[in-house]
C-alpha cells in the first residue's frame, strides 16, 4: 500500500505529463516480487514504486519510454535464471496510464475503500482499469487494491510514540487518541487498535467499547497478569468479545526498550493482516511469498 501511495504522489505532481505504468502480471518460480507490484514512469526515465530488487528496473525505463513514444503496450518476459542467476520467470506489461485511472484510484484509496483493477494483457482493450469483476479471464490480470492498514494508538506514552514511528514507517495511517471512545465509524475492517494508556480505568473503558466491535486485531500493552485483570472487570460488565485480543501484544522477539517492544508489535499487526505466521524463513518449508489468502488472481501465462 505504501508503494500505491508513492505511485499516486508520483502522479499529482506530474499531473498531464505523459506516464507508463509497468506491472508484474506473471510470475513462475523464484521472484522477489509477486504480482501486482508496479512501477510509474515518466518519460525522462523517472520513476516510482518497483518491480524487482532493482535489477531490471533500467530495461522496463527504457521500455516504457518507447511506449510513450508509440502509444502501444508491450508485454515484457524475463528469465531471471539467465541474467540474475534466480529461478524464475516474470512477465511485465507496460502501458501508457490514463490520468483518469489513477484519479480513481486515489479516490477510492482516500475514501478507504477497496477498488480492483484489471489489466487486459491481448486484444484491442488492452491496458489497465477499475472493475467490477470478481475473476480474471485467461487474458487479464485481476489485483484487489485495499486501503491502508490504519493503527489507532489509545495512550500517550514511549510506547506509543515507538509504534508510531514504526507505523509510518510501514506506510500506515496512524491516529492517535488519549483514550476511549472512537468514532464507530473509524473502525473498518482494515484498522487494528492498541491500548497503551497505562491506566487501568481507561484501558477497561476501552476494552468495553472494543471487544465488541469485530476488530482483527485489537492490542493491548502490559502484563498477563493486567490483562486477566482487566478481562475480569470486563467480564463483570458482560461485555460481548467479537474482537481479536493480543495480550500481551507483540511476538516474542526479547524486546526491552520502547523500539524494541514497537517493532514486536507491528510484526504482530502486519502478520495477522497479511496473514503470516510469524515463523523463521529458513524454518518455513511452504514458499515465502504463499499467504493464506491471496488478494489478487494472476492470469494465465501468455504463450
Amino acid at each position: 500500500m505504501k508503494e500505491v501511495r508513492e505511485i499516486i504522489r508520483f502522479w499529482e505532481a506530474r499531473r498531464r505529463q505523459p506516464l507508463a505504468l509497468a506491472t508484474l502480471v506473471a510470475a513462475r518460480g523464484s521472484s522477489y516480487r509477486r504480482p501486482g507490484a508496479r512501477m510509474l514512469i515518466s518519460a525522462g526515465g523517472e520513476s516510482a514504486g518497483g518491480i524487482s530488487a532493482g535489477c531490471i528496473e533500467d530495461d522496463v525505463i527504457v521500455c516504457a519510454r518507447e511506449v510513450l513514444r508509440s502509444g502501444a503496450p508491450r508485454l515484457m518476459t524475463f528469465d531471471t535464471r539467465l541474467r540474475f542467476g534466480c529461478a524464475g520467470t516474470i512477465d511485465i506489461f507496460v502501458e501508457r496510464v490514463r490520468d483518469e485511472l489513477m484519479a480513481e484510484l486515489r479516490n477510492s484509496l482516500c475514501q478507504r475503500q477497496g477498488c480492483r483493477l484489471e489489466t487486459v494483457l491481448h486484444g484491442t482493450a488492452r491496458g489497465t482499469c477499475i472493475t467490477t469483476g470478481i475473476e480474471a479471464g485467461s487474458d487479464t490480470f485481476l489485483q484487489t487494491i485495499e486501503p491502508a492498514l490504519q493503527l489507532i494508538l489509545i495512550g500517550d506514552s514511549s510506547d506509543t510514540d515507538a509504534l508510531r514511528a514504526h507505523a509510518e514507517l510501514l506506510g500506515w495511517d496512524v491516529v492517535q487518541m488519549n483514550a476511549a471512545p472512537v468514532p464507530p465509524e473509524m473502525l473498518d475492517h482494515r484498522t487494528a487498535v492498541v491500548l497503551a494508556t497505562h491506566n487501568f480505568g481507561r484501558d477497561c473503558a476501552a476494552l468495553r467499547e472494543l471487544l465488541p466491535a469485530g476488530l482483527k486485531y485489537l492490542g493491548l500493552i502490559g502484563s498477563r497478569r493486567r490483562r486477566d485483570d482487566l478481562l475480569f472487570d470486563v467480564m463483570h460488565h458482560r461485555v460481548n468479545c467479537h474482537s481479536r485480543l493480543f495480550a500481551p501484544a507483540g511476538l516474542h522477539l526479547g524486546a526491552e526498550s520502547p523500539e524494541e517492544i514497537a517493532l514486536s508489535i507491528a510484526a504482530e499487526i502486519q502478520s495477522v493482516f497479511a496473514h503470516g505466521t510469524g515463523e523463521q524463513l529458513r524454518n518455513r518449508r511452504a514458499p515465502i511469498h504463499q499467504p493464506a489468502v491471496q488478494t489478487f488472481a494472476c492470469a494465465k501465462s501468455p504463450a
